[in-house]
Formats: structure tokens, sequence, C-alpha cells
């Protein structure tokens, strides 16, 4: 045997072994300042607060249809969306299901403060992306520390129950039309583009109605020249007439986030 050879041999024993935590951290994304900014919640942390969390959170991948937690199950972790949009849905016993709230870039998911809470609904990915996720312990643990998150955090929840008190009030009162456009304009807000992949067979599961009433409350928006609807693809081409078509409960829920967010920059 050579010297080389000798000399490869001997490294090779004092090679430190790599284990499963470790091999884990060095194949996890970096989490930078500039992509933690997609999420608003997030993005609205001062710049301290926020990297104080750099060390426990975790950009992953968040495909279509991918359950984050089902109704009665442990909160591990809430999740931030930066380009993902997520569902909150309510199941029945009988397998129906309505959607409850919508959360994107604008919020987070399975926000849990009390130690042994368990989730009051599930959450599905209902657009695929990415996202942030954090330990719920450690979100305990830096909320009781004090500082901005726990003020942002609370703005964000009573934030979100608004839109969920609209939704059950335009459960009731609302024509289909306007659910349909309620929903389409929940997820433009929540999306980069006026295009949405969608089908209405999921509309109708989401919003607790017959698929052919989605197929006529679609067919008369695009009569009017509102949307464009091809086959698993919808275009908005009037943002202004869906939002005067959708009504009070799409404003009063929208202008909730919208004072949540003017308020942080302040």
């Amino acid at each position: 045997m050579n010297n080389t050879q000798l000399g490869g041999t001997h490294k090779a024993q004092h090679k430190i072994p790599a284990t499963s935590e470790t091999v884990k951290a060095a194949s996890r994304p970096v989490v930078s300042y500039s992509g933690t900014q997609q999420n608003e919640l997030l993005g609205a942390l001062p710049r301290q607060d926020l990297e104080s969390l750099f060390d426990h959170l975790e950009l992953v991948p968040l495909p279509f249809g991918k359950e984050l937690f089902e109704y009665g199950s442990k909160l591990e972790y809430v999740y931030f969306p930066t380009t993902a949009i997520v569902s909150l849905l309510y199941v029945m016993e009988d397998g129906a299901t309505t959607e409850i709230a919508v959360v994107g870039h604008e919020g987070a998911v399975g926000v849990s403060l009390f130690m042994g809470e368990r989730a009051t609904c599930s959450a599905v990915v209902q657009s695929a992306g990415y996202g942030y996720r954090l330990k719920t312990q450690f979100l305990r643990d830096a909320f009781n520390r004090g500082g901005a998150l726990p003020q942002l955090l609370m703005r964000y929840t009573n934030a979100l129950f608004a839109q969920m008190a609209q939704n059950a009030v335009g459960g009731r009162h609302s024509s289909i039309e306007q659910k349909l456009c309620r929903w389409l304009l929940d997820r433009l807000d929540r999306s980069a583009s006026n295009e949405l992949k969608v089908t209405q067979e999921l509309i109708s599961i989401m919003l607790g109605v017959r698929r052919e009433s989605i197929t006529a409350a679609a067919g008369k928006l695009q009569d009017e020249g509102l949307i464009q609807y091809r086959r698993g693809n919808i275009t908005v081409l009037d943002r202004a007439g869906l939002e005067e078509y959708a009504g009070e409960c799409y404003k009063v829920a929208k202008s909730e986030y919208d004072r949540l967010l003017m308020d942080v920059a302040r």
C-alpha cells in the first residue's frame, strides 16, 4: 500500500460520522430575511424579533391536497404560507365539507398558544406553493416573552375571526353568484396573478353547494364579462365588477386585513 492510500485511510478514520440531525440541518433550505418577507405576518415583525426565529423556522413545500392537520389533532406546527393557499375546513360526520376560512401570504395556519390545544377544524393546501413552519411550542415560548409577536398574532386572530363570521353570514344570506365571487376574490387576494387553476367540483365542495349550481353561476358571471372560464382554469377579467357583485361580506373581511397591515405599518 502506498503513502497516498495510507493517508486516505488515516483521514477516513478521523472523519466524524454524520448524524441524522446534522444531515437534516445541512439539507434544510436557508432561511433568509428577504424570503420571510413573503409572508406578511413575518414581514411585519421588527427585524430583531424576526431573526430570533430563524433557527426554528423551516421553509417547506406545501403540495396541493396536503393536510396540515385534521379536526381534533394536536397542533404541532404553525405554518406561515408564502406562495401556498390553505383552506380551513369543517367536516361533518357524513363527510360533507364546508370552507370556513382561507389563509395565504397574509397570515398563519394552526396558531396554538395553549399546551395540549387541539385543532377545531381541518387545514388542507388548496393551491400548491411554499411556506415556513414553526413548532408550536417555540411559538408559545416566543409569545410569552412578549414583544411585537403577541400583539401581531392577536390582531391577526381578530381579522381571521372576522373572515369566518362574514363567511357564516354570507352562507345564509348571499346568492350562489355572490358566494362564488367572494370565493374567487379571496383567492385572488392571495395569488400572484388573475388566473386561478380550480375545478367547479372543488368549488362546489368548498362552498357546500351542488356542482350544477356552480356551473350556472360561473356561466352567468362569464356572460356578464366578469370572468373567463375554461376547464380547470378561471381568469378574472373585471375585479371591480366581482367586488361589486360579492357585496358587503367580502368588503368587511377585506377591510379587517387591510386595517391590520396598515396599523402594523404605522
